[in-house]
């Protein structure tokens, strides 16, 4: 049997007693790929020593009932950029409407309104991001059938 990058384990040379004290660092993924479409022009938040650049994207998903009508379902995901040359890019190039794909990790945190509730809070840090256009209207326009 091969085994990338884990241990293994054979119970039949295994001596009885306590397992022995070994530490294992154990691999996990965290990984996330969104394309859609971006919802208002990215901006700076944060601090001069952590700044941040935070965008929307929405995504969605089509389903069709049974009587034939089509519902849209759209999720907006917050998407934060802290890698420096990446954060640049996205603040400068980036546009409303603009189509593009995230990859990255998702996270979640907590925040406090003003009467000291507390809000959960889920955003994706993006690792990567991909400009497939400049927005909805840089399409041509349709050709007139004659």
């Amino acid at each position: 049997m091969m085994v990338s990058g884990a241990l293994r384990h054979s119970s039949a040379n295994a001596k009885p007693g306590p397992a022995p004290s070994v530490n294992r660092v154990e691999k996990t993924i965290n990984q996330v790929t969104l394309l859609g479409r971006v919802g208002a022009d990215p901006q700076k938040r944060g601090t001069q020593e952590h700044p941040v650049v935070v965008f929307s994207l929405a995504t969605h998903a089509n389903y069709q009932y049974n009587s034939g009508d089509l519902l849209q379902k759209t999720d907006w995901h917050r998407v934060c950029v802290f890698k420096p040359y990446l954060r640049e890019t996205v603040y400068r190039y980036m546009n409303k409407g603009q189509r593009v794909m995230v990859q990255g990790r998702i996270t979640y945190g907590e925040v406090k309104d003003e009467q000291g509730q507390a809000h959960i809070t889920t955003s994706i840090i993006a690792d990567d991001v991909t400009f497939f256009s400049k927005g909805p209207t840089d399409l041509p326009p349709p050709e007139e059938s004659s």
